[in-house]
């Protein structure tokens, strides 16, 4: 698929529309079932060294107060939550910290829940930009996943949404993502839809970019504002036209790499109240409750109109969700991506 004819498919509308969500369905069902798998949120920490222009954590938002991190005990209580929804896969998400402390807490972190667990789950990290050896102290410990998106592939507009100094530079998050992959890990990236000057031809790139990145799983989804943020007064796209481009990514992208998984975001269930239902008819096949304990949970504000949805809530209407649909939301199962070279590994981590 070339780039014109992407960018063609991300404008689709109405009857045209419906019909790439039928091929990227035809197209889902055939390489990855029709199953959704889950994964269990712990927003780990909101303190972060980075100063993105659109992220509502950044480090110089001063209003942010309150500025967290779970410690050991909370961080199994959540598990053992989890445990009892029949969930077999966490995402342990973080602002991004490179302090000696944060990595072994990490590190410590993965060891404990494989030994607590007994290896019953499979464990996705996100805690941002590290040096080749951190990624590797963390894979040998259990995290075996690893999500660290590029935002976008367009090197001018990272610019306009990074400040221009050492710890916001295209090439480094590059780098990470490839060392990332030379280490093992199940490696996960993605972008943002409707970025003040974005436009249709940059999204076509950054799916062409995820393509030739050759990922085993994708979170994107439409780009909010925070109004503690300097991108917050620059918003150009309209919210529906950021919902519209982004359900018409994930149907693409299903197109163009088979048998990936693809969540529908926590992004898109904000965006909209039947966001995520969509994302999984237009192709995703991973969703991701928030376990996050009640008390951090409004502190890890990266945008507007977070959903705060609680655990029972949340399973319930995934689960309505997915039956309406005629999907099958996937409890006891890790739910690696096919994609993988690595994902029918069973690793037992001591």
């Amino acid at each position: 698929m070339i780039k014109k004819e992407i960018t063609e498919l991300l404008k689709l509308r109405d009857v045209d529309q419906g019909q790439l969500f039928k091929d990227a369905d035809f197209v889902r069902e055939k390489y990855v079932g029709r199953e959704v798998y889950l994964r269990a949120l712990i927003e780990y920490s909101n303190i972060c060294r980075k100063d993105c222009y659109y992220c509502g954590i950044r480090s110089s938002n001063k209003c942010q107060s309150i500025r967290y991190t779970l410690n050991e005990e909370e961080v199994l209580e959540v598990a053992v939550v989890a445990q009892k929804q029949k969930i077999n896969s966490l995402v342990i998400q973080s602002g991004e910290r490179c302090s000696n402390e944060f990595v072994d807490d990490i590190e410590r972190l993965l060891k404990v829940i494989a030994q607590k667990f007994n290896n019953q789950f499979r464990v996705t990290l996100s805690c941002g930009e590290q040096s080749k050896d951190v990624y590797k102290r963390w894979y040998d410990a259990g995290g075996v996943r690893y999500l660290l998106r590029f935002e976008t592939s367009n090197q001018s507009l990272y610019k306009k949404i990074h400040p221009s100094d050492s710890k916001h530079d295209f090439r480094t998050r590059l780098q990470c993502l490839n060392d990332l992959k030379e280490l093992g890990f199940q490696v996960g990236s993605g972008f943002m839809m409707g970025l003040p000057t974005q436009n249709y031809d940059d999204i076509a790139s950054d799916l062409l970019f995820l393509k030739e990145l050759d990922v085993d799983m994708v979170g994107m989804g439409p780009y909010l504002p925070h109004n503690k943020t300097p991108l917050f007064a620059s918003e150009e796209w309209d919210l529906n036209e950021k919902i519209n481009v982004s359900l018409n990514a994930i149907a693409t992208l299903r197109i163009m790499m088979k048998d990936i998984n693809i969540a529908a975001t926590t992004a898109l269930r904000a965006a909209a109240i039947d966001g995520r239902s969509k994302g999984i008819r237009a192709g995703a096949n991973v969703v991701m409750p928030n376990f996050t304990p009640k008390k951090y949970r409004e502190e890890y504000y990266l945008y507007e109109n977070k959903p705060l949805v609680y655990t029972d809530e949340q399973m319930t209407l995934m689960e309505e969700e997915c039956v309406s649909g005629q999907y099958i939301l996937k409890y006891g199962e890790w739910g690696d991506s096919k994609h993988s070279k690595h994902s029918k590994q069973n690793r037992i981590f001591l």
